[in-house]
């Protein structure tokens, strides 16, 4: 590795160090020959240097060669990278690919289980049906035996169908008829059910409208009752009524003879209208508060007595 420049100085100054020392003790060194010896210091610092520079050179040469190399062994392993996880992904995708193909078939197997224990079962079933009506075509044939019979007395039915056909018909009319029967059965009793209900309201109905009666019949008492008092009660307010208007008019008359009087003390004719009887009033107050206001100054003009 290369040595940097200022450790370089340090060394050579460390090795310098003595012969300056040495130098310093000599009495006389002539100028020329400290001139020539500074400059062979200067030349053997400026080789040591040059050689550093070349040491330095070589050492940078190799590191950059082994920079390159190492850049080149990491593109080589990410390359070798790229490869395996490509491999790895391709090796994933084939495993996925054999696991999906596997429970395709698994699934598929499972299915075709399915599908013949359902045949199967459909083959036991149809068995079964079929010894069923195995046994119900042995039970009917003495029928059969008795329709051909039956088909033989009556021309008019060529086929056992046709015979069948018309004992189907008749029974689903008397089905038919039992049905309206029993519709008109529930109709009845529901209508049954109706006019009792009708009947027990009608009785509710009495009962409430004769209690509703003996409600309005003391309701119609006490009206009339209410009617005496609010009448009594309405012939004293008339007569108290009257009193008042009677004290009203007499107050109203003296309010005016009072006014009156006063108008002739003030010796100027009413000017007021008759029906005002508070101005009225209020004019008669004025001149009661003059009045008084008059009398009281009189009596403070008024000399005192001398004491006896």
């Amino acid at each position: 590795m290369a040595i940097p420049w200022e450790e370089y100085f340090r060394l050579t100054s460390q090795e310098k160090l003595p012969l300056k020392i040495l130098e310093q003790n000599v009495d006389h060194i002539p100028p020329v020959l400290r001139l020539l010896e500074k400059k062979q210091e200067l030349v053997d610092a400026d080789q040591g240097l040059q050689a550093q520079k070349e040491v330095f050179q070589t050492r940078r040469a190799s590191l950059k060669q082994r920079w390159e190399q190492l850049e080149q062994k990491e593109q080589e392993l990410k390359g070798s990278f790229v490869r395996f996880e490509k491999f790895l992904q391709d090796a994933e995708a084939r495993r996925s690919r054999a696991l999906r193909r596997a429970a395709e078939e698994r699934h598929l197997a499972g299915h075709q289980e399915a599908e013949a224990l359902r045949r199967r079962a459909q083959l036991e079933e149809l068995q079964r049906e079929r010894a069923r009506l195995q046994r119900r075509l042995q039970r009917l044939e003495p029928c059969a035996r008795l329709l051909g019979q039956v088909l033989e007395q009556l021309p008019e039915f060529q086929e056992v169908p046709e015979l069948v056909a018309r004992f189907d018909g008749l029974a689903d009319m008397q089905e038919a008829l039992r049905i309206t029967e029993r519709q008109r059965l529930a109709e009845l009793e529901e209508a049954r059910a109706r006019l009792q209900r009708l009947r027990d309201a009608w009785q509710d109905e009495l009962l409430q409208q004769g209690q509703r009666r003996v409600q309005l019949l003391q309701q119609l008492e006490a009206a009339r009752e209410r009617t005496l008092h609010w009448e009594s009660k309405w012939i004293q307010i008339q007569n108290t009524a009257a009193e008042q208007t009677l004290l009203l008019g007499r107050t109203r008359m003296a309010a005016l003879n009072l006014f009156q009087l006063v108008c002739q003390h003030q010796r100027r004719p009413p000017f007021l209208d008759i029906e005002d009887t508070e101005g009225q009033l209020e004019q008669v107050k004025l001149f009661i508060l003059d009045l008084s206001a008059l009398l009281a100054s009189l009596r403070q003009a008024e000399p005192t007595a001398p004491a006896s």
